[in-house]
């Protein structure tokens, strides 16, 4: 049987794996590890048998070993578990009689008051070590509060209300900007980094290569590759475009509804990407000139 020692020592080692996961994997502010990688939680159950099977055969050891005993080995094992079974208590005992500083039955006669009602007897009872600490404690902090707030005047409720107003709307405008799956054409950012350029030519080769060929020369569609643009270059044009469409009855389709946020702002990344090149047949110019590499 697997004692109270080895549940504890499961709790503890299942609750340290849970840290280190929570700890070691990457997640957006206010978002669980466990909830965002569901598979943690596979890990997490690994480290539960694990924990469970090395406690069970700690037991089993041990009552293997207890079978071996002779007799008289076995009453001084159970005369052993005793003395540290009752060594606890009398050690809980103490803990509890320091934090409430009672008195046994036998001894109340000795805090007994001369005040009887219904024959209920008044106790003179002292008052417990942790109350009383905390009195002193919430008596400091009421002086230190009173001198910092009404003394000093540090700041008022009403300002701290609008500090915490505008320190959570920081707050929310960092994490618009920078979760992936908040992105808009008006904060979309041009991406370099190759992974992104790489991802974003997957999703053009997918999706975009029978309009524009596969290498931005146009076809049906306008040439990518120029500096010309219909509906305005630059990384939030490009982005709002794929996003929204082209021009009503002659422009392409949006696409809002079938790619993510981060797959529309990598294939923008990776069409702004092409500027400059050679395609092998490039299509007239269409458009005005709204962009220069500058303007991202």
């Amino acid at each position: 049987m697997i004692k109270t020692a080895s549940i504890l020592r499961i709790i503890v080692l299942v609750g340290i794996a849970f840290l280190g996961v929570e700890f070691l994997l990457e997640t957006e502010p206010g978002q669980w590890a466990v909830i965002v990688h569901p598979y943690a939680w596979v890990f997490l159950g690994l480290v539960l048998l694990i924990a469970i099977a090395i406690e069970a055969s700690i037991a089993a050891l041990h009552a293997i070993l207890y079978k071996t005993l002779s007799e008289e080995n076995k009453l001084r094992f159970h005369e052993l578990e005793a003395h540290k079974s009752s060594k606890l208590e009398e050690k809980m005992q103490a803990i509890l009689k320091k934090m409430t500083r009672s008195k046994s039955i036998e001894r109340e006669g000795e805090i007994e008051l001369d005040h009887v009602y219904d024959g209920i007897r008044e106790l003179d009872n002292k008052l417990p070590p942790w109350w009383v600490y905390s009195f002193y404690a919430s008596i400091i902090f009421a002086v230190i509060y009173m001198i910092r707030f009404h003394v000093y005047n540090d700041y008022t409720q009403d300002e701290e209300y609008l500090m915490e107003v505008a320190e959570a709307e920081r707050s929310i405008e960092e994490y618009k900007r920078t979760a992936k799956d908040l992105i808009n054409f008006e904060t979309v950012t041009l991406l370099t980094e190759q992974s992104d350029l790489d991802a974003g030519k997957g999703v053009y080769n997918a999706s975009c290569v029978a309009c524009h060929k596969p290498d931005g020369g146009g076809g049906i569609g306008p040439n990518l590759t120029d500096e010309h643009w219909i509906l305005g270059g630059g990384i939030k044009n490009v982005y709002k475009t794929i996003s929204e469409g082209g021009r009503s009855g002659k422009g392409m389709v949006a696409w809002k509804n079938d790619l993510k946020p981060l797959e529309m702002q990598q294939v923008a990344s990776y069409v702004i990407s092409l500027y400059g090149t050679s395609p092998a047949e490039p299509k007239d110019p269409e458009g005005d000139i709204k962009w220069t590499p500058e303007d991202n």
